[in-house]
């Protein structure tokens, strides 16, 4: 004769100890995005982003650059910045900027392919930002 078990307290408890969230992520995230170095590392890694994706667009265009990022297949426009790219002598310069800039330290920056040599070489690499008094600093960004 079979004995029969309850799985009941065993779903439970499993339930129990995967439900849980990490709540205290979301707020540091949010706190670490209102001050200045939280603005630029946003901005930042965004920026890292396009970089990267432009090279590599120009890389398997043999050597063309995108006119926009709408021919790289990229949107502009996000639901928190604007995103530009201009072509230097081939290399990419990205800008984005916050679409509401009010109340940020920080309402702009860009950066070009150096960011990535840059990463590849110490880990974090230096954007240059336009604050909301309208000066322009370099800013390090970690990755």
């Amino acid at each position: 004769m079979r004995q029969r078990t309850s799985w009941a307290p065993a779903v439970l408890m499993l339930l129990a100890a995967c439900g849980t969230k990490d709540t205290g992520r979301p707020a540091a995230a949010q706190a670490r995005a209102q001050r200045p170095a939280g603005d630029a590392d946003v901005l930042g890694r965004e920026i890292f982003e396009l970089v990267d994706r432009a090279v590599d667009y120009r890389g398997s265009h043999r050597g063309r650059p995108g006119a926009d990022l709408r021919q790289m297949g990229i949107e502009s426009l996000t639901t928190n910045t604007v995103r530009r790219v201009v072509n230097v002598q081939r290399e990419p310069v990205v800008t984005v900027s916050f679409r509401q800039p009010a109340g940020r330290e920080i309402v702009s920056c860009r950066g070009d392919s150096q960011v990535l040599e840059q990463a590849a070489t110490r880990g974090s690499y230096t954007i240059m930002c336009t604050a909301s008094s309208g000066d322009q600093r370099p800013m390090e960004v970690g990755q």
